[in-house]
């Protein structure tokens, strides 16, 4: 269950265009991240009240502004943990100007515990299959997603299909929703940043498409292995 996902920017926040002080990346992104820690306790009493009494939007904004002491470009989400009650998302969105904020970020912050667990990026889902959406008037169960992939000859890197037999039902916006959205969860942004080179939309199922658990499977044993190919990307 996610509670809400956000831009860290504020309402009141600075305009993220305007540059940052002209001092190192390091020393800058571990002060910010003392600068969120700071605020993260000062806020917990709340949120742990406001969690208790389902309303998270009594302090989404002051946890919005709480991220965006970290940087105004990172995204941010609060949801179900997978090992602990809640998890705190903190990602620059695969951006390598915003990686040493996250790192510095994870790396000033406390260890998991029981209630909390803390991501620098978005992890995937235990089961992918298991998720449903909300897209316009459909409810999308992503068990039907299918794929074909593709690796390339380095064997490290995937280009990859998606179908879903309501992509032809969907406006633009809603199928690269559905295109995108199960890769994320299926893979966690990072892997998926990592390993996918071209992702495309497929409205007709592809020969020999596999599930989105097989196409877990493929990515994370690559490296080093040689290339192959499943169903086909194109």
């Amino acid at each position: 269950m996610r509670f809400f996902r956000r831009r860290a920017t504020p309402d009141n926040a600075p305009d993220p265009r305007t540059p940052w002080p002209e001092q190192p990346v390091q020393a800058d992104a571990r002060a910010a991240a003392a600068a969120f820690w700071e605020r993260w306790y000062e806020l917990l009493p709340q949120i742990s009240a406001s969690l208790g009494d389902r309303e998270p939007q009594r302090f989404e904004h002051d946890l919005c502004q709480a991220v965006a002491l970290l940087h105004p470009d990172l995204h941010f989400s609060l949801e179900r943990g997978q090992r602990s009650i809640y998890a705190l998302v903190v990602t620059g969105q695969e951006d390598p100007k915003l990686r040493p904020y996250t790192d510095a970020w994870r790396e000033a912050g406390p260890q998991d515990d029981a209630i909390w667990e803390y991501h620098d990026s978005v992890p995937p889902v235990p089961d992918p299959t298991e998720v449903t959406v909300n897209l316009g008037a459909h409810r999308i169960s992503l068990a039907e997603i299918r794929l074909s992939a593709k690796v390339d000859e380095s064997g490290e890197l995937v280009d990859v299909a998606v179908h879903h037999p309501l992509f032809a039902e969907l406006e633009p916006a809603a199928r690269s929703t559905l295109t995108f959205l199960p890769l994320d969860a299926t893979l966690g942004e990072r892997l998926a940043a990592e390993r996918l080179r071209r992702v495309e939309t497929a409205e007709v199922e592809p020969a020999g498409a596999i599930t989105l658990l097989e196409f877990r499977d493929l990515v994370r044993g690559l490296g080093g292995e040689p290339a192959e190919t499943v169903g086909e990307a194109g």
